[in-house]
């Protein structure tokens, strides 16, 4: 029967399970001024991301990408690890994490300190050429967009998800910066909507889920499938699945524990227990 304490569900659970790996998603990174993408019955908040396809054959969805990232980058670049964050590299420390499997692209968690991680969706903080080996930091090509359209650095608008911001404005005079060596495409190293995670990431992941004694999933509604599939996996190995995070989630009815609590003062309690009273790992 759980508890009415969160934490102390979530500290026994680590316990009874002391090699996880954990699978977080955007929801972690929400008290750092990231907005997510779903509300908590899993339906989108605003019209969905680009999609790949989109973004490769059309011009028109790159200058609409590019001029709204041009507001909606910087927000997402100085964002700070935060309490969650730092629980959980904490939590690493302590030999609690196997592996720390993000769908985020904010690279927050290797900021707090975390050390095992797997980028699941890839890093919004680099570029690359879809023509060639070309790649470049995104402020890079940040200072390049500007340079060439100087009238959107100026323009303000409510912050979206990963790098994107709320500006609907012309975009048709917009400017994009191409490769340097080929003249392609250039693009975040990320997987959009309608592209694939790639292979080796997932084999890293499933790895460490064959290894772990349980999933802890936190602050995902599990809606997409690159982060349902560890759960799906999870079920068929027989390891139980705890889920912290606010609102429903996919795998509802897969999950051994779940905590519909708000993530940071839940980690920060449950790292709190784990610090002050050793791990008495369970034998039997």
């Amino acid at each position: 029967m759980p508890s009415t304490e969160p934490h102390i569900d979530l500290v026994e659970f680590i316990r009874t399970h002391p090699r996880l790996l954990v699978l977080t998603g955007a929801g972690i990174s929400t008290d750092s001024g990231i907005p997510d993408y779903r509300d908590q019955q899993g339906q989108w908040k605003r019209a969905q991301p680009v999609q790949h396809p989109d973004f490769m054959r059309c011009e028109h969805t790159r200058k609409r990408y590019w001029g709204r990232s041009l507001v909606g980058w910087p927000m997402m670049r100085d964002a700070h690890p935060n309490p969650a964050h730092q629980a959980l590299a904490r939590l690493e420390q302590l030999d609690h994490i196997d592996l720390l499997v993000t769908q985020n692209v904010d690279r927050l968690h290797q900021r707090a300190g975390s050390r095992k991680v797997v980028d699941l969706h890839g890093r919004s903080d680099q570029i690359i050429c879809m023509s060639c080996d070309y790649r470049c930091s995104r402020d890079e090509s940040h200072q390049r967009s500007a340079e060439l359209n100087p009238d959107f650095p100026g323009l303000s608008a409510a912050a979206a998800p990963d790098g994107d911001a709320d500006l609907e404005v012309d975009f048709s005079g917009f400017h994009i910066p191409d490769c340097h060596q080929c003249g392609g495409i250039l693009k975040p190293d990320v997987v959009f909507f309608g592209d694939n995670v790639p292979k080796l990431r997932v084999m890293e992941a499933l790895n460490a889920l064959e290894r772990a004694d349980a999933l802890l999933v936190i602050g995902s509604s599990l809606m997409v499938y690159s982060g349902f599939r560890f759960c799906r996996k999870a079920q068929e190995w027989n390891k139980p699945i705890a889920a912290l995070t606010l609102g429903k989630t996919r795998a509802d009815d897969l999950l051994n524990l779940k905590l519909n609590a708000p993530i940071t003062p839940v980690l920060q309690a449950a790292l709190n227990v784990l610090s002050s009273q050793p791990c008495q790992t369970m034998t039997d």
